[in-house]
């Protein structure tokens, strides 16, 4: 009775070193995964920003020559008015410049 009893505490304490080890298996393959998706997370969260960001700096591309385009626009429609402004001075400037001239 004495040898089945210590029989039965080695069993017992063989199962208790299996299921121990079993668990510390299971603990480290949870940790490894949750490892594993943590960088994954980390990974999508990079590349969702990345994305936005090329987005973002798109459009900034697109207002700036938008905002360039007017501008130029805007000048060449100041230099037109001050080249007619000109044109119309001329003839009167050619006037002075001949009597001038003609006076000397």
């Amino acid at each position: 009775m004495a040898f089945e009893a210590i029989q039965k505490v080695t069993q017992t304490e063989e199962a208790n070193r299996s299921h121990k080890a079993e668990a510390a298996a299971q603990a480290k393959k949870i940790v490894s995964d949750a490892q594993r998706a943590g960088k994954q997370l980390v990974a999508d969260a990079r590349a969702q920003a990345q994305e936005k960001a090329k987005a973002m700096m798109a459009q900034a591309e697109e207002a700036a020559a938008e905002q360039t385009r007017q501008v130029l626009e805007a000048n060449a429609v100041a230099c037109e008015a001050l080249k007619q402004e000109a044109r119309g001075r001329l003839d009167r400037a050619a006037d002075l410049i001949v009597g001038r001239v003609g006076k000397n």
